[in-house]
């Protein structure tokens, strides 16, 4: 009898043991509200029977993470490690690898936690709070030949800022208007680093259609987000092999197909449809993002409520490019 009490005892620890390490509530995707108002994504997974994870955290890429383990059913550790530059008390500068740990406690479909890294000075810890929710699946591609338009609204009058405005107005403004074009030219002063802000358009949008012609320097770069959310990358990536960080790229989520790009200092008209969380690009009239579906929020997102509207933004902190002929079209339904 004491011998089936033991072995009943044993079955029903390992039966909670393993009832405790399921790791199937956090599978899928979670959108991130970062303290201070800035973005993160997580999306977590099985990868040849192991638990994985990427994750996007404020700015940067979408990249896979270090280590990924379960506590229980409602605690995950995520941890990631990247390069960072510290800097003592005299100033003194150097790299290093830093850790970067996330503890994540989800409650149903929602999530919160502490982001934890090496402050920058090295000698203490640096914690974020943030809080997401899990995205459901995204539907199927809808049929962009049976899509109605509003009338076209001109956002950009050729004449002044009028209907734009910075995101962080303490930052400086680079953005100014000449001969017709909206400029913006993030001019730095050799040994001071000047923050420049990221222009909005102040009315906000769901769904659209959104053409301009652009005009990018050599080895420059911005960025057009979409509902301040997802950004179409602006770069000189003329003659470069194609990777999802090139000119009109769904930055680090989906590389276009083909090269449409022209060489720097030439004028180039992007047309981009965003509809039912699929995208499509057409770079010089060749489609190079055919109708894709979105999974979430790009590096720089303002907002990370996938369905939530929002502003047409333009990055204003990366180099000097040149903007005109900006239309959008609302889509109706």
């Amino acid at each position: 009898m004491k011998k089936l009490s033991l072995l009943f005892i044993s079955v029903l620890m390992a039966t909670l043991f393993a009832s405790a390490q399921k790791p199937d509530g956090f599978y899928g995707m979670w959108t991130i509200e970062v303290e201070g108002g800035t973005v993160g994504w997580l999306q977590v997974f099985e990868n040849n029977g192991f638990l994985d994870a990427e994750l996007l955290w404020r700015g940067g890429s979408v990249l896979p993470v270090q280590s990924v383990f379960l506590v229980d059913d409602d605690n995950l550790v995520v941890m990631r490690a990247r390069e960072t530059t510290m800097e003592d008390k005299n100033g003194n500068e150097r790299k290093m690898i830093a850790p970067h740990l996330f503890k994540i406690t989800r409650s149903g479909d929602r999530i919160s936690g502490k982001a934890i890294q090496p402050s920058r000075n090295g000698m203490e810890t640096s914690e974020m709070s943030f809080y997401g929710w899990k995205l459901p699946d995204v539907p199927a591609a809808p049929d962009l030949s049976k899509v109605k338009y509003d009338k076209p609204i001109k956002l950009f009058n050729g004449k002044d800022l009028s209907g734009w405005k910075l995101i962080r107005p303490e930052r400086g403004n680079g953005f100014k208007v000449v001969k017709g074009e909206l400029v913006n030219d993030p001019v730095q002063t050799e040994g001071k680093r000047i923050h420049y802000g990221n222009l909005r358009t102040e009315q906000e949008f769901e769904d659209f259609n959104l053409t301009l012609e652009v005009n990018v320097p050599e080895g420059s770069n911005s960025g057009v987000y979409l509902r301040g959310m997802y950004e179409i990358q602006v770069m000189d990536s003329y003659g470069k092999e194609l990777d999802s960080h090139n000119m009109g790229a769904l930055y680090s989520r989906i590389t276009p197909s083909s090269a449409a790009e022209k060489p720097a200092g030439e004028w180039q008209k992007m047309d981009i449809t965003l509809c039912d969380r699929h995208v499509t690009v057409k770079l010089n009239g060749t489609t190079i993002i055919d109708n894709q579906p979105v999974y979430g929020p790009t590096g720089g997102a303002i907002k990370a409520d996938v369905f939530a509207p929002g502003p047409i933004y333009l990055q204003g902190d990366h180099g000097k490019v040149s903007y005109r002929n900006i239309v959008l079209k609302p889509i109706i339904k």
